[in-house]
């Protein structure tokens, strides 16, 4: 453990730090535009993405969770091989044919936990077919790793909580970009047209983020790039998130480093929020 790292919280018998790296910037998924998605793509060569991961570490963040692709495996490939020590919470690949198979193929590359994609397991519960996601959670833990279910809509964490599932965690959006069938941006060009913020989703899911008991990992805390115009927004959304979620829950921001350290930053703005919180108890 970096002995500088941030506040963690457990997943099993993984200790993860309550702000987590995320992946979407990485592989060119901005929730904004094609442009941005271009960007990011284009900034992010195999080198710049090293030194991002190892800029985490150096800020106290200990854990990493991205897609379960070709591109990502070999960036956190490279990445232990370099000797870092990032622990990798991975999600899987719905555009794979084969999600067992994916699965597997995580697995072998040293991922530390494992959930199913949120927009995978929305389309199934749109489709009257979220209980095939029980067996992806299943298989994972005949692999021997935690497993976890992400998802938009705050109804399908209650669902999996009210049948039992045996989840270890979840990851969950502050935003439902789910409210009907989600298709990815390579499928339907108008897909981030189609994503909506209101402001009222936040408070729906953190309720039930503090109603389950199982750590529950916050994405799009920053509604992608919406909320993140200043650094003091990106503070105050920090501090909103943390006063919202429980002690054993977390927040994964991706960050974007071509105009500024991001990372350096949400670390920074995190430690102050949690030692405030900590010496107020």
């Amino acid at each position: 453990m970096n002995c500088d790292a941030l506040p963690t919280i457990r997943i099993e018998d993984r200790e993860i730090t309550r702000l987590i790296c995320g992946g979407n910037p990485f592989s060119g998924f901005s929730h904004v535009s094609e442009e941005l998605d271009w960007e990011m793509l284009r900034y992010y060569t195999m080198p710049r993405l090293q030194e991002t991961l190892d800029e985490c570490w150096r800020n106290g963040i200990n854990a990493l969770v991205s897609r379960g692709d070709r591109h990502q495996m070999r960036m956190y490939l490279e990445h232990r091989e370099r000797g870092g020590k990032l622990q990798w919470i991975v999600q899987t690949a719905p555009e794979l044919a084969d999600l067992r198979a994916n699965i597997a193929q995580i697995a072998r590359f040293g991922a530390a936990a494992i959930y199913n994609q949120g927009s995978h397991t929305d389309n199934r519960w749109h489709e009257g077919r979220v209980d095939e996601v029980l067996d992806l959670v299943k298989f994972i833990h005949d692999l021997g790793l935690p497993a976890g279910v992400g998802s938009h809509i705050p109804q399908v964490i209650e669902y999996v909580e009210e049948k039992a599932w045996e989840a270890d965690f979840y990851v969950c959006s502050f935003y439902n970009l789910a409210r009907g069938y989600k298709s990815a941006p390579a499928v339907d060009r108008d897909a981030y047209a189609k994503d909506r913020f209101p402001s009222g989703d936040p408070d729906e899911m953190t309720a039930v983020m503090r109603k389950v008991s199982k750590p529950c990992l916050g994405i799009k805390v920053l509604a992608a790039s919406r909320k993140c115009s200043t650094p003091q927004e990106v503070k105050s959304t920090f501090e909103y998130a943390f006063s919202s979620i429980k002690a054993n829950d977390a927040i994964i921001v991706g960050v974007f480093q071509k105009y500024r350290n991001q990372v350096a930053e949400n670390a920074a703005f995190v430690r102050e929020i949690l030692a405030k919180s900590a010496s107020r108890r």
